[in-house]
């Protein structure tokens, strides 16, 4: 199989990808005008709820990037929805509210959503507030996958660590030996390290 040469790279540009939302407002007007804001700029509306439930809903199945939703909606208020969202980790929330909901702001931003705007709006107000909180929501997602996975190879290298103590301590191996046989086990056996450390935990460690 012939491989590209490096003058192949960079000659097709790459599919625009557009960004997914789900529109939750009571008011019909409203709602549709921020629908034709957002179709217009790019973003592709892939639902629109009337209330805070149907907007869980709706985020929950579609997994969209953002929800923009008004806080005082029937039903279940924005806030309880915002905080369900949030909760399941689903996407970013942009919350609209009125000049004289100040305390349900702060309750917005305790509730995790990554921007807010106020009414009444334009859409050089909404646009940019949408594109900060899926900005957010990225950044934060991919904070947490990198701590997870920091997470994981530190109880790894703890179980590896140990797995290898017994194998010197009751096999008579020395470290780099017992580092080794671990090491080779897994590659024989098709499996992770971790796999390898456990099954010797389990089994040298019970003799």
């Amino acid at each position: 199989m012939d491989l590209p040469g490096p003058e192949a790279a960079g000659t097709e540009e790459e599919p625009t990808v557009r960004r997914r939302v789900v529109v939750a407002e009571d008011e019909t007007l409203i709602r549709l005008d921020i629908v034709e804001s957002l179709t217009e700029a790019g973003f592709e509306v892939v639902g629109e709820a009337a209330n805070g439930e149907q907007a869980v809903a709706l985020a929950t199945e579609l997994e969209p990037d953002v929800v923009v939703m008004d806080v005082k909606m029937p039903v279940m208020d924005g806030i309880t929805a915002a905080e369900r969202i949030i909760g399941n980790r689903t996407c970013a929330v942009v919350m609209l509210t009125a000049f004289s909901q100040k305390e349900l702001v702060e309750r917005a931003r305790d509730a995790g959503a990554m921007a807010y705007v106020v009414k009444p709006f334009t859409p050089a107000d909404l646009l940019p507030a949408v594109e900060i909180a899926i900005s957010r929501h990225q950044e934060i997602t991919s904070l947490e996958a990198e701590v997870a996975s920091l997470a994981e190879q530190f109880e790894t290298r703890k179980r590896v660590d140990r797995a290898k103590g017994l194998l010197m301590t009751k096999m008579g191996l020395s470290e780099p030996e017992a580092f080794r046989w671990i090491q080779k086990t897994s590659m024989d056996r098709r499996l992770t390290m971790r796999e390898v450390a456990d099954a010797v935990i389990e089994q040298v460690g019970a003799k």
